[in-house]
């Protein structure tokens, strides 16, 4: 058996995810040893719902666990909470937003990478069919060549939980799924409405990400040289499949995607903050060398 925690329990990912493997019986290879949460009250609720240990502290389970499932609703407590166990080498999925900071985002890789460690995570929203449709289609040239795209999906830009960070890596990391994860710059265009649109600038063309506050439509188009080819999506079962790609790190299989793509949208987020604050075109950073 693969004994697994969860850290930070204050979402619905952890209630899905022990509902899926104690309830639904997805797999039975894996014993959740405990969840941890600053809000005691959100691990004490899955404790009564599941019969989970609620730890007192996140770094309760150093050298007892096989894997690690990081699901905290800041992002700013990912890496915080990950990093004790970064030197056991043990895989990890971690939530989106990877990090908020650029700067915890590319050291938090240098350390999984240097630890030999395996993750996933991020968005759900990358394992919606329409989405992994969409991305073979157009990696296989179905349409013709990429001119353009649109990408739209909910937006929190109040809370406690890092503001416009908390939600909006949904958005950008189907963007990069679709159009390529490492674009030049970025435009900024809000409106007084809840709608937040961006220009995200490629290599030769454009895709328009449109954030709507409170709205939870997720849509994503590309125009091409032969046709226009777009729909909206559903999350339904998608985190079955995130979860599964967690499972196929515990059983040995390779990690989806490299460590620059996973934090890619760390820092498209932070050029679209920085131009939304700005009012100007503010460029991607570079990641650097992890």
């Amino acid at each position: 058996m693969f004994k697994v925690a969860i850290l930070g329990c204050e979402n619905s990912h952890a209630d899905a995810f022990l509902d899926l493997v104690l309830n639904k019986k997805i797999v039975d290879d894996i014993e959740f040893v405990g969840v941890y949460s600053d809000d005691t009250a959100a691990a004490e609720k899955l404790t009564e719902k599941f019969g989970v240990y609620a730890a007192k502290t996140y770094d309760e389970f150093v050298g007892k666990v096989d894997g690690l499932i990081v699901t905290a609703r800041h992002g700013d407590n990912h890496y915080k909470f990950a990093k004790p166990y970064i030197a056991s080498g043990i895989p990890m999925f971690i939530d989106k937003p990877i990090t908020v900071s650029e700067s915890d985002a590319i050291e938090f890789m240098r350390e999984l990478k240097a630890a030999g460690v395996k993750m996933c995570g991020g968005s759900s929203c990358i394992h919606a069919p329409y989405v992994k449709k969409l991305k073979g289609e157009l990696a296989e040239n179905t349409h013709g060549e990429i001119l353009g795209g649109y990408v739209r999906a909910p937006v929190s830009m109040e809370n406690e939980y890092g503001g416009f960070f908390f939600y909006s890596q949904h958005l950008v990391q189907v963007m990069c799924e679709i159009f390529g994860f490492f674009p030049k710059s970025v435009v900024s265009y809000p409106s007084e409405s809840g709608v937040f649109n961006f220009v995200v600038r490629y290599e030769g063309f454009d895709v328009m990400a449109s954030f709507l506050e409170g709205n939870y439509v997720y849509s994503v188009a590309a125009s091409c040289k032969k046709r226009f080819v777009g729909d909206t999506y559903t999350l339904d079962n998608c985190y079955e499949s995130e979860f599964m790609e967690f499972h196929h790190l515990l059983t040995g299989g390779e990690q989806p995607v490299d460590y620059p793509e996973v934090i890619a949208p760390v820092y498209i987020l932070n050029a679209m903050y920085r131009a939304y604050l700005g009012g100007k075109e503010e460029p991607v950073n570079p990641i650097g060398e992890i």
